[in-house]
């Protein structure tokens, strides 16, 4: 089953936020983020918000998302700044026409307008696209597409539950700028169960090779109510090794290096999307299950696509509940996300008993400190959620 929602207080029903989250608007980058819920199979691995078995709500569904695109619109005001970005995300958007999804972006456009060079994203499994439709894709306004590649080696694949053919990432990647898309990420996991360090050089290679203008690459995190969760807690699959997790983190950086990294999974041309959520920028999530979060305030969509429909379709918001952050809150958020970045954490974000920890983590070459900012060495990049807790202090 799905990861539940966090408790929180209630939305109103008209979606509205206060009046101090409304004037922060325009302050920090806005991006819009929708989620499309739905997959021809479930990864063993995955927890996200996804359904297989959808059909009458995934043909009505650009109908639904652009029905919050215009909610959206009318809870920000005159105040809605130009949208810098928008990410659609999933399950597998590309499983939806393009014509559909450009639905949606035209929608965003409608309402809001687009920032000049506006980036926008969409991801794609790489079985779920061929030449033609990425060339429709590229019609409808995407600039950038990333492709769920996560490894190159069959067996790893198959633990994985993944579905498409080896080879077939990079034959995306090249279609993909055949088509005019100006960057192409690969999304990469490591630590899968039967993965040898032999195994992961050979999906770095592979999509080192394949000329992506960004890579991910994330450890494998088994989570609770999974089918793979399922099968390690039966002791079918042995789980992820720390100590090999981290050697395999040392491979990515090493492999990656010519593309440069700029946050502690990603290398890179950055995701301007994604950027956003680490630097705590606002940004109005679309779709059932979707997070947003503008002036301080975060909330949640209701989760089922069934659901989300009946709000919007009654003129109400889909939001399940929602939570006002504090200025310490804010704070803690700016500690967990920024010291990620390439960029580092300004150090007067800290509190002394933080400050002290950076300068104890210099010495022990775990950050450097570089124009008043801590940023994180491999090393530090390796220990990271150590280095955190000390530093929010």
């Amino acid at each position: 089953m799905p990861s539940a929602l966090p408790d929180g207080e209630p939305v109103p029903s008209s979606g509205a936020l206060p009046e101090a989250a409304l004037a922060e608007l325009g302050t920090r980058p806005f991006g819009i983020y929708v989620h499309v819920p739905f997959c021809v199979t479930r990864c063993g691995y995955c927890d996200f918000n996804t359904y297989t078995e959808l059909g009458g709500l995934q043909g009505s569904y650009a109908e639904t998302a652009v029905a919050e695109v215009r909610m959206a619109r009318r809870v920000l005001g005159d105040r809605a700044p130009r949208v810098d970005t928008i990410f659609v995300g999933g399950g597998t958007p590309t499983l939806l026409p393009p014509e559909d999804l450009g639905r949606v972006l035209r929608a965003v456009e409608e309402e809001f307008g687009l920032a000049p060079a506006a980036e926008v994203t969409t991801e794609a499994n790489p079985d779920s696209v061929d030449a033609g439709s990425l060339v429709r894709l590229r019609e409808q306004g995407f600039t950038r597409v990333s492709f769920g590649m996560q490894s190159a080696v069959p067996h790893v694949l198959q633990v994985l539950d993944r579905t498409h053919t080896h080879g077939r990432p990079e034959e995306a990647v090249a279609e993909a700028f055949a088509a005019g898309f100006e960057q192409v990420s690969l999304d990469l996991i490591y630590g899968a169960p039967g993965e040898s360090d032999a195994d992961w050089a050979t999906s770095l290679a592979t999509a080192v090779q394949a000329g992506p203008t960004h890579v991910s690459a994330y450890a494998l995190i088994v989570e609770e109510g999974t089918r793979l969760g399922r099968q390690v807690a039966r002791g079918e699959l042995p789980a992820p090794d720390d100590d090999v997790l981290a050697d395999r983190y040392v491979m990515a950086d090493e492999a990656l290096s010519q593309l440069g990294w700029y946050e502690v999974s990603n290398w890179g041309e950055p995701c301007r999307h994604n950027l956003g959520y680490w630097r705590g920028g606002d940004w109005w999530g679309v779709g059932p299950g979707a997070h947003s979060h503008v002036g301080g305030v975060r909330w949640w969509n209701t989760k089922h696509p069934a659901s989300y429909a009946a709000r919007l379709a009654g003129s109400a918001s889909p939001g399940a509940g929602r939570e006002v952050l504090g200025a310490e809150d804010r704070r803690v958020e700016r500690v967990l996300l920024e010291v990620r970045l390439r960029e580092g954490l300004p150090l007067d974000v800290l509190r002394p008993a933080g400050l002290a920890a950076a300068r104890r983590f210099a010495g022990q070459g775990l950050v450097e400190l570089v124009a008043e900012r801590a940023v994180l060495t491999r090393k530090g990049r390796l220990l990271a959620d150590a280095v955190v807790r000390e530093l929010v202090d």
